[in-house]
């Protein structure tokens, strides 16, 4: 778990098209800390959220039985934004408006 979690903390920094010394700056480590982190670290709570600050994310917790359903959704709004279209701002903001309402909405499967 701590591995696949260092490797997407290396893919969001290149897709930010930083460096590892550039994560000095954002997060206050020096390169060579955070090269360790990246590498085979294993960060703190605190240190992973002012990583995921640094690197423009959110820490979440998600339930193993929501997980592809919100890998859909993110892999849908991506393959919009790449063909050139504009996800519906509209149905994004009643979907976010309706879990901020009730964020643990379906997440049992059988309370109705």
């Amino acid at each position: 778990m701590v591995h696949a979690l260092l490797k997407q903390l290396k893919k969001r920094r290149k897709q930010l098209g930083l460096k590892q010394i550039d994560m000095m700056m954002r997060i206050g480590v020096s390169r060579q800390q955070y090269q360790r982190l990246e590498s085979k670290g294993n960060p703190r709570l605190d240190t992973l959220e002012l990583i995921a600050k640094g690197l423009k994310c959110e820490l979440m917790l998600i339930p193993k039985e929501k997980v592809n359903a919100v890998i859909a959704v993110l892999e849908n709004v991506e393959a919009a934004l790449k063909s050139g279209q504009n996800p519906s701002s509209q149905t994004i903001t009643n979907k976010t408006k309706n879990l901020s309402d009730d964020p643990w909405q379906n997440l049992l499967e059988d309370d109705q």
